[in-house]
């Protein structure tokens, strides 16, 4: 998802589109923040030691439900390499 926003701006008898602000590039939340890892699309905290699945086997200390995954998977939620951790 981008935050950007587009205006037409008048180029010497034509019309040009210019893009105005930010762009996130990988989850699709605007609400990520540099607290939220950036390989998981809920926001998991990057400084947490360790994440497993709820209602799994894991032993914690934090936990999380279904994620997409981008990139590296850190805390090992997408066993099988799909994209997607704690199916």
């Amino acid at each position: 998802m981008s935050l950007l926003k587009w205006a037409a701006v008048p180029i010497i008898g034509t019309i040009g589109v210019v893009a105005i602000g930010s762009f996130l590039s990988g989850p699709e939340s605007a609400s990520r923040t540099p607290e939220c890892h950036s390989s998981y699309s809920e926001c998991l905290d990057p400084r947490a030691s360790d994440y497993d699945c709820a209602g799994g086997s894991g032993n914690g200390p934090y936990y999380t439900g279904k994620v997409r995954v981008y990139g590296y998977d850190e805390y090992g939620l997408d066993r099988d390499g799909n994209g997607w951790g704690c199916e």
